[in-house]
């Protein structure tokens, strides 16, 4: 079971996605409090006594028409004052069984969605306090089959020359990455991933002269356990720990902090933007039980990652409601399609396209951009926060 924080802005699609009536709609849009939220795998045994109690808790319950799903399970939209959802959570509790972790998951649902995001990230030596200023990190692929950039970093005088240039150009962290992630792109082992960025790595590590913190842009246990063991203080994983079962492992073992990136190989939602927070809330549980704390989780809402054109925009018009999950939130637009298909331009063109992305995106609540065009992305950063951060 899963129970995710429904805001006023979605309160229509939330509604929709129950396959209700009109008149139900209306019915409860009318009556909504700002306490609302939908949970997901739903046991059709729960549902009379769910019914009952949020009844007598003056707490409004409406199920999904659709029926159950295969193995009995529905959705439902709970909604209520703070103090009757505590009630409605403590009765169900009472319970015990299937009908007592309803409750909790519940109770859990409504602390996180006023939980506050760490106040400092921690990358070995350095030290950042989030919410001051929004935090650069500058993109690094020494792949030779790079979207961006077309593989010109996959050499190493090229890539420590983008480094030290990056660094110059006022990026906080440097990510690290050495395999393309791009649609279409083909899978590597972690043998040939290694070859490309420890070369890299090792050499920025060594020389007294570099002083940003690094982080590893890997999706494999064999990769980041090599790259932290280098001195690598931050994993960024694309697939938020469900591609690799051991890597959460890995991250938990140096202790660093790490950034879990919603990604699926579908673009079919049944509701996309709970969806999108039901996914993530599976990645923090991941990180949770490789004992990564919440103050070592930067969460990333996967734009360009299994959403299609319409879906990305939806996505970036509800970044507010994803940083309600209660972490700082890393956003990463640069030069991508998103752009691309709006203003019909390549790769190397879209740099007006991410200046809006990533204004927008630090308005939003991003507490990190992560961008290939630092200089100029930082002067965006820097102009936004003056406006939004004082």
């Amino acid at each position: 079971m899963q129970a995710v924080y429904i805001s006023t802005n979605l309160i229509g699609k939330a509604l929709d996605s129950l396959a209700l009536s009109s008149g139900e709609k209306d019915h409860f849009e009318n009556k909504y409090i700002s306490n609302s939220f939908k949970l997901r795998g739903l046991p059709g045994l729960a549902i009379p006594v769910l019914s009952g109690l949020a009844e007598l808790n003056k707490v409004q319950v409406i199920f999904a028409k659709t029926g159950p799903r295969p193995g009995g399970e529905t959705e439902a939209l709970v909604s209520g004052s703070e103090t009757d959802l505590n009630s409605l959570c403590s009765a169900l509790i009472k319970q015990g069984g299937t009908i007592g972790t309803l409750g909790e998951t519940l109770q859990q649902a409504a602390g996180r969605a006023k939980q506050k995001p760490a106040a400092k990230l921690k990358l070995g030596s350095a030290e950042f306090e989030l919410g001051k200023r929004t935090l650069i990190m500058g993109i690094l692929n020494v792949t030779p089959d790079s979207f961006s950039d077309g593989g010109r970093f996959n050499n190493l005088e090229n890539a420590l020359a983008c480094a030290f240039k990056m660094a110059e150009e006022g990026a906080d962290i440097i990510d690290v990455g050495g395999e393309s992630t791009r649609p279409g792109s083909k899978q590597i082992t972690a043998e040939e991933e290694l070859k490309r960025v420890m070369p890299l790595i090792s050499a920025l590590k060594k020389d007294s002269t570099f002083k940003l913190p690094l982080s590893i842009d890997t999706y494999k246990a064999e990769v980041a356990e090599k790259a932290l063991g280098n001195g690598v203080e931050m994993l960024n994983d694309v697939w938020g720990f469900k591609e690799d079962s051991n890597i959460g492992g890995v991250a938990s073992r140096y202790n660093v902090p790490v950034c879990l990136m919603h990604n699926r190989r579908s673009t079919e939602y049944r509701d996309l933007v709970p969806d999108i927070i039901a996914e993530l809330q599976d990645s923090i549980e991941l990180a949770h039980r490789a004992g990564i704390t919440d103050q070592q989780i930067v969460i990333d809402p996967g734009i360009g990652f299994g959403k299609n054109y319409e879906q990305n925009l939806e996505t970036m018009l509800h970044l507010p409601d994803l940083c309600r999950l209660g972490y700082p939130l890393l956003l990463g637009t640069s030069r991508k399609s998103l752009i691309g298909k709006t203003l019909e331009l390549p790769a190397d063109e879209r740099i007006e396209g991410t200046a809006a992305t990533v204004a927008y995106g630090i308005t939003a609540g991003a507490a990190i951009v992560r961008v290939h065009d630092v200089r100029q992305m930082k002067r965006v950063a820097l102009m936004t926060d003056a406006i939004t951060r004082r």
